[in-house]
C-alpha cells in the first residue's frame, strides 16, 4: 500500500459534482462535495474550483491531485475537452491553481484515477498489470502497465466505450444506456428487482454480462492483464451478471491468459479522491519519501 504522510488534497470534478478530500496517514478526511456549475462559462467555474480549495487551505497540504473526464494534456494540465462542461475546453487548469496556491498540481483522467485509485490503496494492490473499468452512465477505462499508470497520449489510452460492438459501440451495451434503451429502466431499479428474484431484472442482467464478458475479452487481447477491477455504480449487481460474464469470458481464444484473470470488485470508497492523491505519488517525488 502507498503510505502518504504529508497531506495531499484529492479532487474528482464531474459533470454534476466536484468532490474533494484531503488525506492524511494514508486516511482520506473532510470529504466535501459542491455542484459542478457546468452550464456556466470556464472562468467563472475556474473560480469556483479555487474558491472550493481554498476551504481545505488549514491543511497546508503538499499538493493536489485532480480526476476530471475527457482528454487532457497531462505535461501541461491542460484540459482539452469535457463533454458535460462544454465551456471547458482547452483549460490551463494546472497553470491556473498553481499560481493560484503555489502548490504542484498534477491532473488525469477520472478512469485513470479510479485504476490507480484501486492500484495504490484498493483491490488490485500486488498486481502489475491491471485495467480498471468503471461502469455506470457511461464506460470508463484505465490501464496499469508493469505497475504504473499507461494514459497514452492526452489520456487516450483504453476508450474501449467507443470501440465499435455490435451495431453500436461497447459504451452502448456495457453501461446503464443498455438497460434504459432495452429494458425502459435505470439499473439501480432492475437491480432491487433483481434481488427479489424479478425475472426480467435477472434476464437483464444476464444480458448484460455477456456483452460485459465481450468487452473483457477485447482488453484481453490487447493488454493481457492479470486483473480487471469493476467499479462505478453497477458493480453493486455482480452477483446478478458474473456468471454469464464468465461464460463469455470462458470463449476466448487462449485460456492461459483468461483462466487466470482475477476479476475484482471495487470496494474501496471514493477511489476517484484517493486516485487523484496517488498522482503526485505516480508523477512526482515518491509520497513515500516526503517528510
Amino acid at each position: 500500500m502507498l503510505t502518504v504522510t504529508q497531506p495531499i488534497l484529492g479532487i474528482d470534478i464531474g459533470g454534476t459534482n466536484i468532490r474533494a478530500g484531503v488525506m492524511i496517514n494514508n486516511e482520506l478526511q473532510d470529504i466535501r462535495s459542491i455542484e459542478t456549475p457546468s452550464r456556466e462559462s470556464k472562468e467563472y467555474i475556474l473560480e469556483v474550483i479555487a474558491d472550493f480549495i481554498s476551504g481545505y487551505l488549514d491543511y497546508d497540504f503538499f499538493a493536489i491531485g485532480i480526476g476530471i473526464p475527457g482528454l487532457i494534456d497531462t505535461e501541461n494540465g491542460i484540459v482539452l475537452n469535457l463533454s458535460n462542461i462544454p465551456s471547458f475546453t482547452k483549460v490551463h487548469l494546472k497553470d491556473f491553481l498553481q499560481n493560484r496556491f503555489a502548490k504542484p498540481v498534477f491532473i488525469n483522467n477520472d478512469a485513470n484515477c479510479f485504476t490507480l485509485g484501486e492500484y495504490k490503496f484498493g483491490s488490485a494492490q500486488g498486481y502489475q498489470h491491471v485495467v480498471g473499468i468503471t461502469l455506470g452512465t457511461g464506460v470508463g477505462t484505465g490501464i496499469i502497465a508493469n505497475g504504473h499508470l499507461y494514459c497514452g497520449r492526452y489520456c487516450a489510452a483504453g476508450e474501449w466505450c467507443s470501440v465499435p460492438y455490435l451495431e453500436k459501440d461497447f459504451e452502448f451495451y456495457c453501461s446503464g444506456k443498455f438497460f434504459i434503451r432495452k429494458f425502459g429502466k435505470k439499473p439501480k431499479s432492475l437491480f432491487k428487482k433483481a434481488a427479489l428474484g424479478d425475472p426480467e431484472a435477472l434476464k437483464a442482467f444476464d444480458e448484460f454480462g455477456v456483452h460485459l464478458g465481450e468487452l473483457i475479452k477485447n482488453v484481453l487481447y490487447v493488454l493481457a492483464p492479470q486483473a480487471i477491477v469493476l467499479g462505478g455504480s453497477i458493480r453493486k449487481a455482480y452477483p446478478f451478471f458474473k456468471d454469464s460474464m464468465f461464460s463469455s469470458i470462458s470463449r476466448f481464444k487462449y485460456p492461459t491468459v483468461s483462466s487466470n484473470l482475477k476479476v475484482l470488485i471495487s470496494e474501496l470508497d471514493e477511489t476517484a479522491i484517493h486516485g487523484a492523491v496517488a498522482l503526485v505519488d505516480e508523477f512526482s517525488v515518491p509520497v513515500n519519501s516526503l517528510l
